[in-house]
């Protein structure tokens, strides 16, 4: 995986702005806050983010692949400011769960998810290396 960052731009924090990276992909469907059992253990966006990332690497681990092969993520989550306010805990769980690499991402704001207790849903595209 080689990070693109064009190099008069400033450096992003927590993300960057391309990935380029060649081998098998893997396309993890949005992850959401709730347990393999569909079952939501908290309504808390930094707890339901923690979750939701924890799924997203029990599938990666499935189809023989670790966190630090994500090349791209997308974040949906309900509201901006709780999400904000929660950046101090939500950096912490990613660090625990994914680690520290530079994938690209993009969070988007949604008025509502599928499920009506989701805070969060985390959509994920990793390529394994040949």
């Amino acid at each position: 995986m080689k990070v693109i960052q064009p190099p008069h731009w400033a450096r992003p924090r927590g993300y960057s702005n391309g990935v380029m990276a060649r081998g098998q992909m893997v396309f993890v469907a949005g992850m959401i806050g709730w347990d393999a059992q569909c079952v939501f253990h908290t309504d808390d966006m930094a707890g339901q983010v923690r979750q939701a990332l924890i799924n997203v690497v029990d599938v990666l681990t499935e189809a023989g692949a670790r966190p630090e092969h994500i090349v791209r993520m997308t974040w949906y989550v309900t509201d901006k400011r709780e999400y904000v306010a929660a950046y101090p805990e939500i950096g912490k769980a990613f660090r625990e769960i994914i680690g520290s690499f530079n994938a690209a991402m993009t969070a988007v704001q949604v008025s509502e998810l599928i499920e009506d207790r989701a805070k969060v849903e985390i959509e994920v595209t990793a390529v394994i290396p040949d």
